[in-house]
């Protein structure tokens, strides 16, 4: 199974219990609000500081994809240039 499928689903059942615990609990409805409101904000971070880091991730192998096909072309180029070469001396 798919590492990101799994933490979705292990925050989301947590999620799913804290707020049943919360909503159970003998509060008063402010703090009960409050509660919730606080662990939204929680939950929120939590999704944000993920997708920052998948962005991070893919921002990295998007610039090692750049680079090694920079790489690549630059030998590619070489090769060209050294077949030319040899063409040449050989048609002199």
């Amino acid at each position: 199974m798919d590492n990101t499928k799994v933490l979705l689903g292990f925050l989301g059942g947590l999620a799913v219990g804290a707020i049943a615990g919360i909503l159970l609990a003998p509060d008063k409805g402010s703090e009960t609000r409050k509660r919730i409101s606080n662990m939204a904000s929680d939950v929120t971070d939590a999704v944000e500081d993920g997708i920052h880091q998948a962005l991070d991730k893919v921002k990295e192998k998007y610039s090692q994809a750049v680079h090694q096909g920079e790489e690549l072309a630059d030998k590619a180029l070489s090769k060209m240039t050294d077949a030319k070469n040899d063409l040449s001396g050989r048609l002199s």
